[in-house]
C-alpha cells in the first residue's frame, strides 16, 4: 500500500533506507503524472509521526542526492517531499493502531462480504486484521491488512480537533526565541 506499482515499490526499496538514516519514515510513495510531467510524490514523518517544513526540506535533499546518483527514473519529474496531512492514507498497521476510534475508508484488493469498500470507525488491529465498525453493523469487522488496497482518514470534527491538539502540544514543547515579542514583554513586566 505505500507504493501502488512496481515502480513506487522499486524506489521505496532505494529511498526508505535514505530516509530512514535521516530520521524519517516513508509513509506513502507514488509516481504520477503522464510522460510529459511526472511527480514523485512522497510523504514522510518522523518517528514522533510528524513532519514539519524543515523536515520536508532536511527529507528531500537526502532523497534527491540519491535519486541524482542512481537516476531511477527515466525523464523529466519533481521530487514532492510532505507530511501526511490530517487525513492521512493508513498504509501501515500502526496507522491503523494508532487511528482506533477514527473514521475511514477501506478499499480492498477483492471482494469481502461482497464489496470491496468499507467506511466505519477504526477498532484497531488484531492479528494481521484491521478491525473496523461498520454503520448498522453490530460485530467489527476484521479485514485482512494484505488485502487493503486503499486506506484513508475521513476528515471529521474529531479528527481535526486531534491534529489541533498534537499541534498545540508540539510548538509548547519548542524552545522559546528569547527575543520574541512575548518574551520581551514578560521581562518588562517583572522588571
Amino acid at each position: 500500500m505505500r507504493g501502488k506499482t512496481a515502480e513506487d515499490r522499486q524506489l521505496l526499496e532505494l529511498l526508505d533506507p535514505v530516509a530512514e538514516a535521516a530520521g524519517y519514515e516513508i509513509v506513502r510513495l507514488r509516481m504520477m503524472g503522464g510522460e510529459a510531467r511526472r511527480t514523485l510524490q512522497i510523504m514522510a514523518e518522523d518517528a514522533n509521526g510528524e513532519m514539519i517544513v524543515e523536515d520536508c526540506a532536511i527529507l528531500s535533499r537526502a532523497l534527491s542526492e540519491v535519486l541524482d546518483a542512481a537516476d531511477p527514473i527515466s525523464g523529466d519529474y519533481v521530487l514532492e517531499v510532505s507530511s501526511p496531512g490530517v487525513d492521512r492514507p493508513l498504509t501501515r498497521l500502526k496507522d491503523f493502531e494508532g487511528y482506533d476510534g477514527f473514521e475511514a475508508r477501506i478499499e480492498l484488493d477483492r471482494l469481502a462480504d461482497n464489496r470491496k469498500r468499507f467506511k466505519g470507525i477504526l477498532a484497531g488491529v488484531e492479528d494481521g486484521n484491521v478491525m473496523i465498525d461498520l454503520e448498522g453493523e453490530e460485530e467489527t469487522t476484521l479485514v485482512p491488512f494484505g488485502w487493503i488496497a486503499d486506506a484513508k482518514l475521513i476528515l471529521t470534527d474529531e479528527l481535526m480537533k486531534r491534529g489541533a491538539d498534537e499541534r498545540a502540544a508540539r510548538i509548547a514543547s519548542e524552545p522559546q526565541d528569547p527575543e520574541s515579542p512575548e518574551d520581551l514583554n514578560s521581562e518588562e513586566e517583572s522588571a
